[in-house]
């Protein structure tokens, strides 16, 4: 049985979404069981499993409280675990990663030292197909630059994120619209306005190389990366980030143009194509009333 946390400790509520995948399931919630510091609430949100986790494995974790919806996406699953949750701190959880024991300690008393950071990550480990591997050098997460550099790449995991819901409840949560890229979507809108805090430790063991995982069934995820900036155009940008947005979105613009004109999709390089006048467009406008 999970132990109760103290008044001293936070109150965090963890959101698990999942689809199948028990096996998997079992070990993420096996490390959040092993906590140094224990979660108040925790969710498992089934967007759809055929056969319902809660089956399988509720009498194993009777403390969890099982959530199933008729499957409608990762977002949709994590934004209804966040509504559900009840305790002012997120933490989430990715169903085929893990904690390490002292994650939840260890970002809590960051954010005790650091009152006014309502946002964290962590670093992690990757294991892929049962072998550590390095993670590459462009997911470098230290504090420089780390907006600009996070408008190119994902670099939040979100198994690593403790967020406060006032944050989640301003920016709206996951877009469910996104059928991948969901994560990097919310971090780069609240980059754009909030300071994130960082530990550098390796609190997330990530495990990869399996054949459900999204970011390998879909190609030219860079369309979706290109939709979610023009949606942070639409925001209060300064004029710097909004040049540093306008510079990112032509940059993929031209990978994917290129793309497509390899698969013979002329008319879809052709509307990237457009794009990119239309954006460089902006860029030269703004320079212009910059040296005026």
């Amino acid at each position: 049985m999970i132990a109760s946390a103290s008044e001293c400790d936070p109150s965090i509520s963890v959101v698990i979404p999942c689809y199948d995948r028990v096996e998997f399931l079992r070990k993420a919630l096996d490390s959040v069981q092993s906590q140094t510091l224990k979660a108040k609430q925790i969710l498992v949100v089934d967007d759809g499993s055929p056969n319902p986790l809660a089956k399988s494995l509720e009498h194993e974790f009777p403390y969890v409280e099982w959530i199933y919806q008729e499957q409608a996406g990762v977002s949709s699953a994590r934004n209804h675990g966040i509504r559900l949750a009840k305790y002012p701190w997120i933490a989430l959880l990715d169903s085929d990663d893990q904690w390490k024991p002292n994650k939840l300690e260890l970002q809590w008393a960051f954010h005790k030292e650091n009152p006014l950071i309502k946002f964290s990550h962590t670093g992690e480990i990757w294991i892929r197909n049962g072998n550590r591997v390095n993670a590459p050098k462009y997911l470098d997460k230290s504090k420089h630059l780390f907006f600009e550099r996070s408008l190119d790449r994902c670099l939040i995991c979100p198994s690593s994120v403790l967020i406060h819901r006032t944050l989640l409840t301003k920016l709206g949560g996951f877009d469910e619209s996104f059928p991948v890229c969901e994560d990097y979507d919310l971090w780069i809108r609240l980059l754009a306005s909030y300071e994130i805090g960082f530990l550098a430790e390796e609190l997330v063991i990530k495990f990869g190389g399996h054949a459900d995982q999204l970011s390998t069934q879909t190609w030219g995820m860079d369309r979706f990366r290109i939709r979610s900036l023009e949606n942070l155009l639409l925001s209060d940008l300064d004029k710097d980030k909004e040049l540093k947005v306008l510079s990112v979105i032509i940059k993929k613009c031209e990978i994917l143009i290129n793309g497509f004109q390899k698969r013979g999709k002329f008319q879809d390089a052709e509307n990237f194509m457009s794009k990119t006048q239309t954006y460089q467009n902006r860029i030269d406008s703004i320079k212009i009333v910059q040296t005026a």
